[in-house]
């Protein structure tokens, strides 16, 4: 369409128009036409976007967000653009989140649009067979079905199995001993936490069970194990923005009970195989592959600039800015190499002793499908209709394994809402 009229803007000339072949509201609607279906031909940039806080709370849709895919798509829902959602929640899958962000933006998005905080649990193959306890609410027992994982036991179901175990809820302690199904039980080898669970005391409790024994809860263990077994965990926000106006827990505070707990019973400190989700580097590494291939189907054949907008400082703002330090250095490194290279073909007799030189040091999984394409550059953007818009102390904090860089938290930009910051990008891509 916006093809057609192109060349239909083209074919007129200063003879028809003077003529009176064409009317003047023609010409405007054709003008219309050209300017709403501009082509990203030549663009090489794209978004990854936070969904609570940036375009809803809770289960309503913030004013700005339908004006601002509209500017991203032309009249039939088409993105002009390379766009990927990129969300700390963890209890439902990629399909449930596109489809609701269809419905609330009144355009088509894909699963395949849609980064979940488990979803780089795919690249963790080596965790796929083990015998594995995974924690959270929704339809986890199916997610990590879909995301690999074969051999699978949720807490609700190893409660089942051993009621005894939830001495906490007073309505699960039974009167007459419990038929213990010692014999048929395997080990857990790992524990994989999608996001926060209900009733929050019953899981604390039979999680540490789980970490103490070695992954048998079932019989007492001689000594705690000095390491416990892996632990990944999916989405590390403190807080987040619901419909009320102050913030509300997130999987990060399940997470630091759970590290207190294991702290105060073992006198050793709980460690993480894996931390997923905004501002882990895992998620915006998955991020950028799976944005470069919604460019590809847009037929872009580069990525250079990402554009991030978040709410939340501490994990949208961090995230991006640490990634975009990486793809920097990506960068600087490529540079070396290419300099290197050049000067070894022309006899220059090696890189001058003021030049370092250093091997890629991607310490990332690297199980992605296709060839990354790796941006140049990612700029940060905050909105203030989420967790930043909130004055108390609550959007100072962090998960404990993030250290917070003060130079990290500042964004590239801060702008109203995502009105605004679709606007800002598009105004320096000059694609408005």
């Amino acid at each position: 369409m916006a093809f057609g009229g192109r060349i239909l803007v083209k074919s007129l000339n200063l003879g028809d128009l003077l003529s009176g072949k064409v009317s003047t509201n023609i010409c405007k609607r054709m003008f219309r036409r050209h300017i709403n279906h501009k082509s990203s031909r030549g663009h090489d940039f794209g978004f990854l976007f936070d969904i609570d806080g940036v375009i809803k709370r809770g289960k309503r849709i913030l004013p700005s967000a339908k004006d601002a895919f509209r500017l991203l798509t032309d009249k039939s829902g088409k993105f002009r653009l390379p766009v990927v959602f990129v969300t700390n929640a963890g209890n439902t899958f990629r399909q449930s989140k596109a489809d609701e962000l269809s419905e609330l933006l009144g355009i088509k998005v894909s699963t395949e649009q849609v980064v979940m905080s488990h979803s780089p649990l795919k690249m963790f193959k080596q965790f796929h067979n083990m015998h594995t306890l995974i924690c959270g609410q929704g339809p986890i027992e199916w997610i990590a079905r879909d995301l690999g994982f074969s051999n699978i036991i949720t807490v609700d179901q190893l409660r089942e199995l051993f009621p005894y175990l939830d001495m906490v809820d007073h309505s699960h302690r039974k009167v007459e001993p419990c038929p213990v199904k010692f014999a048929n039980f395997k080990p857990i080898e790992a524990v994989v936490l999608f996001g926060e669970p209900n009733q929050w005391d019953s899981k604390l409790q039979l999680i540490v069970d789980v970490l103490v024994s070695n992954g048998m809860p079932t019989q007492p263990p001689q000594e705690v194990p000095s390491t416990h077994l892996p632990v990944l965990a999916c989405n590390m926000d403190l807080f987040w923005m619901s419909e009320v106006p102050l913030p509300r827990f997130g999987h990060g505070m399940f997470l630091t009970f759970l590290e207190t707990a294991y702290q105060q019973y073992t006198g050793r400190e709980l460690k993480y195989s894996a931390l997923l989700g905004k501002p882990s580097m895992y998620t915006y590494h998955h991020a950028d592959n799976i944005l470069w291939q919604h460019a590809k189907q847009l037929g872009f054949k580069r990525l250079k600039s990402l554009y991030c907008v978040g709410d939340n400082p501490n994990t949208d703002i961090y995230g991006a800015n640490v990634y975009d330090r990486y793809l920097k250095k990506r960068e600087s490194l490529k540079l070396q190499k290419r300099k290197k290279r050049k000067m070894a073909a022309t006899g220059g007799g090696g890189i001058s002793a003021d030049v370092e030189f250093e091997e890629d040091d991607d310490d990332l999984v690297s199980e992605e499908d296709g060839q990354a394409n790796y941006a140049s550059g990612c700029t940060s953007i905050l909105v203030c209709t989420g967790i930043f818009s909130n004055s108390s102390s609550a959007s100072h904090r962090n998960h404990r394994d993030f250290v917070i860089d003060p130079e990290l938290v500042k964004p590239g930009h801060t702008t109203d809402n995502v009105l605004g910051a679709v606007k800002y990008a598009l105004e320096k891509e000059k694609f408005l």
